[in-house]
């Protein structure tokens, strides 16, 4: 069994969702974040909903003067593997700045296989993307289609899981598996832990979150004449719960594995939704209104993906188990009960 886990951007919001699925498991966790797109706070949650500690080392896996020390942490700690999911993630800002998320994305995914390389602890569960398919594939979307991203986030995402392959083929050791998330949202159902932007967010449920609970006037919907059932974009959407509990199973798969090398792995639901028919299922979870605004359309975006997950049901064992209507309510849970977030 993969019992200690390195858990990069463990403080963030899908990493603080599986650091308390890690708990739960009865696993050890490491946590290296920077808390650049996070909170302290969520760390101390993460103990409070799963009652147990993880282990914290603040650093930026990014930065070359810090690998001597995420090195070193990772022996001490005795690891066994890790869940990569410390990065940069909106696709817009990737268009604007994009040698930046090359310099972030690569570059910590390589400092963190050269610290698992000092700790001989040759296994990894990356937190890729479905933006690397890009739309070249009819949907749903299978592990085997096309990839072709279309904005350099998604770019960054593919380049690592190619890496990792290239690694997983030199060395027989390692084991990797790829876990392509389509759209994480909601949050805890204890309303403790959630998604929490620094900024103005960059993904839509956050944004609806906000202009519920009062902190936006309304939310922008980017695009409605794509060739969609009411033209704006649709996407699986899948609750950040079930998305932790894939990577739990994806250590059981990556420890019990019989050979080595790397695999591809889609985390999503097999169903499709609007950004209206999200909106209107916030709406009647939060019973508040969500006024919104047709603006242009986002560079990067696509018109619809939704995911064949057949793959990680047959591999892992794992199927995503909660509703739209779950998914708003217990993000809604979360907003209202921290309406500032973490600040609250």
């Amino acid at each position: 069994m993969l019992n200690k886990i390195i858990l990069t951007g463990g403080a963030g919001y899908i990493g603080s969702h599986v650091a308390v699925e890690l708990l739960e498991s009865g696993r050890e966790v490491l946590i290296i974040d920077d808390f650049s797109n996070s909170h302290p706070e969520a760390v101390a949650r993460i103990g409070d909903i799963a009652n147990g500690n993880v282990e914290l080392l603040e650093r930026n896996l990014a930065d070359p003067a810090h690998l001597a020390d995420i090195a070193a942490a990772a022996k001490a700690f005795g690891a066994d593997g890790a869940i990569h999911l410390a990065g940069l993630k909106a696709v817009g800002e990737s268009v604007a700045e994009p040698a930046r998320y090359y310099r972030v994305n690569v570059g910590s995914a390589m400092a963190l296989l050269e610290a698992l390389e000092a700790a001989h602890a040759k296994a990894v569960v990356f937190s890729s993307s479905a933006t690397v398919y890009g739309a070249l594939n009819d949907n749903p979307v299978t592990e085997d289609g096309k990839t072709g991203p279309t904005n350099p986030y998604g770019r960054t995402k593919l380049m690592i899981e190619d890496m990792l392959k290239d690694v997983a083929a030199a060395d027989p050791a390692w084991r990797v598996c790829n876990l392509r998330y389509f759209n994480p949202v909601g949050a805890h159902p204890s309303g403790r832990i959630g998604e929490d932007p620094n900024d103005t967010p960059n993904n839509l449920f956050p944004y609806i979150a906000q202009v519920a609970v009062g902190r936006r006037e309304k939310l922008l919907v980017f695009g409605d004449d794509y060739e969609t059932r009411d033209g704006t974009g649709v996407r699986d959407y899948i609750h950040v719960v079930d998305l932790a509990k894939g990577h739990v199973a994806a250590l059981d798969y990556l420890a019990n594995r019989k050979h080595a090398g790397a695999v591809d792995i889609n985390l999503g639901t097999g169903t499709g939704y609007s950004v209206l028919e999200a909106v209107a299922a916030f709406k009647r979870a939060s019973n508040r209104d969500i006024p919104f605004e047709i603006a242009p359309r986002r560079d990067g975006d696509i018109a619809e993906i939704y995911a064949d997950a057949s793959r990680a049901k047959e591999l892992l064992g794992w199927r995503a188990e909660r509703t739209l209507e779950d998914m708003c309510a217990d993000h809604w849970r979360w907003q209202s009960q921290n309406p500032e977030g973490y600040k609250s």
